[in-house]
């Protein structure tokens, strides 16, 4: 223990002329220590203070050789992690470790100061977090393109599940979603998102008004949907801080040949990268903390929910369904019925008014050309539904519509058919039996005319849909026997 008046009667004691060895017993003290003292203390009366500190030797690095090419990877990547840099000198055959690499580069950039900030943890299988974000990517030949990356990840052990998607629309969202599930074979208990369309239709009274389909979608996969609050993204570190891990690591200092190439090296990045990493809050590797955490996920569902858009479509006069301007060929015994079509990524689906499974085709590809998919009506005009057909049908709606029909004909020579299959046609809009009442309204008045009928309907009975189909069939009944 140094002792400040001890030294200081040493240094004058010694100066009087007094021995080492009587200033030790003097004082009671070692000699070893009155010389130590006696050295120290002329050290500082005889050297200045630049003199007194040791010098490093300075040792030869195994990254001296490979320091002129991290300057040109910062030269042109300023903001490249350490991970990327490490990896490239690996390729070139570099054998060190990578502290050494972060301490260099810690050395030659400027370190920021940052926020401190408080990240909850949760338990295994409580949570996980979704999100996405656009980049600007120029593949090696010249072409730029802006893709969106959807990004989800578990919150206990950080594995994360990345894909490129194109839109960022709900049914995106939620085929990503089941991806994901798939991915890490379970489902936590709560789902964090931001306010994103696709998740939260408004704020009411400071709580979230999650859109019902994605309501239905958590009931179907169990799960409690999460959002953040409105202006606070921090909430939501635990995906947000890991696309900034991705533009670093991933996206900073690679070329990408094409999309597809950029898929491929996307998904060896995540197994041989973003999984085995030391993750710096957990201090494990994420494929580690998974095994760990796989247990407590809920198992998948039997069955998947359905992301296909169901809606209802009329097969109009060209016995097709009508879907983003592309005409799909419908069997010709359906024409005038409202069928269920189911709208996947890939198909439209169509089935009869029973239920019954009647046509699927592929959708039609951006700029394809050709109206018509699953084949092409004969070329030149039609009139319509063979009329043998239409008059079964007509006849099934009632018995006294056989009578209707044939009165029809006898006046209506010309254009009986015209007004059978206009008749037919009204099935779109209307129920059989609001049709039957108006043919014998008709009968009794002895009207026989199409759009009188249709009149009748239009003011007296209720359509089946809010907004009023319209088909018209073509007048051509020169053909007709």
């Amino acid at each position: 223990m140094k002792d400040e008046q001890t030294e200081n009667r040493v240094v004058t004691l010694y100066n009087m002329g007094w021995s080492v060895r009587r200033i030790s017993r003097e004082l009671r003290i070692s000699r070893g220590r009155v010389d130590r003292i006696l050295a120290s203390k002329k050290v500082l009366r005889d050297t200045t203070p630049q003199d007194r500190i040791r010098h490093r030797k300075i040792r030869i690095s195994k990254l001296d050789p490979y320091k002129s090419y991290i300057g040109e990877l910062l030269e042109k990547y300023p903001d490249i992690t350490g991970q990327r840099v490490f990896e490239h000198l690996q390729d070139r055959g570099f054998d060190g470790e990578i502290t050494i690499v972060r301490n260099y580069l810690k050395q030659v950039r400027k370190v920021v100061s940052k926020t401190p900030l408080t990240m909850v943890e949760t338990l295994p299988g409580q949570r996980a977090a979704h999100d996405w974000s656009d980049y600007m990517i120029t593949f090696t030949s010249g072409e730029s393109k802006r893709l969106t990356f959807f990004s989800y990840i578990l919150s206990y052990c950080r594995r994360q599940y990345i894909s490129v998607v194109e839109d960022k629309r709900r049914g995106t969202l939620l085929r990503e979603l089941i991806a994901a599930f798939i991915y890490f074979d379970g489902v936590p208990r709560e789902i964090k998102s931001d306010n994103q369309k696709a998740c939260v239709d408004r704020y009411e009274m400071g709580q979230p008004v999650f859109n019902r389909e994605y309501l239905e979608f958590a009931t179907h996969y169990r799960f409690t949907p999460q959002s953040i609050t409105p202006g606070k993204p921090t909430e939501n570190l635990k995906i947000e801080r890991p696309f900034y891990y991705l533009e670093q690591s991933f996206l900073n200092g690679r070329s990408f040949r094409d999309l597809d190439d950029l898929k491929a090296q996307l998904q060896q990045w995540l197994l041989e990268v973003n999984d085995l990493r030391i993750h710096q809050t957990t201090k494990h590797r994420p494929i580690d903390l998974y095994v760990e955490e796989h247990p407590y996920l809920q198992p998948l569902p039997k069955y998947h929910y359905d992301t296909a858009h169901l809606t209802h479509l009329a097969v109009n006069q060209e016995s097709c369904v009508q879907w983003k301007g592309y005409q799909y060929v419908v069997a010709q015994e359906y024409m005038y019925e409202v069928c269920p079509v189911r709208i996947t990524e890939t198909e439209l689906i169509v089935y009869s008014p029973d239920g019954e499974l009647i046509a699927t085709h592929p959708l039609a590809q951006k700029g394809q050309k050709g109206r018509y998919v699953g084949g092409r009506p004969n070329k030149g005009k039609s009139s319509g539904p063979n009329i043998k057909d239409v008059i079964v049908r007509l006849e099934a709606f009632a018995p006294d519509m056989k009578q209707y029909i044939e009165q029809l004909r006898r006046h209506k020579k010309a254009s009986w058919g015209y007004h059978l299959r206009k008749l037919l046609a009204l099935k779109v809009n209307y129920r059989v039996e609001d049709i039957v009442l108006a043919v014998r309204r008709a009968q009794r008045f002895k009207v026989y005319d199409a759009a009188t009928i249709e009149g009748f309907l239009d003011n007296n009975s209720e359509s089946r849909y809010p907004i009023k189909l319209s088909i018209k069939p073509r007048k051509n009944d020169h053909n007709e026997q």
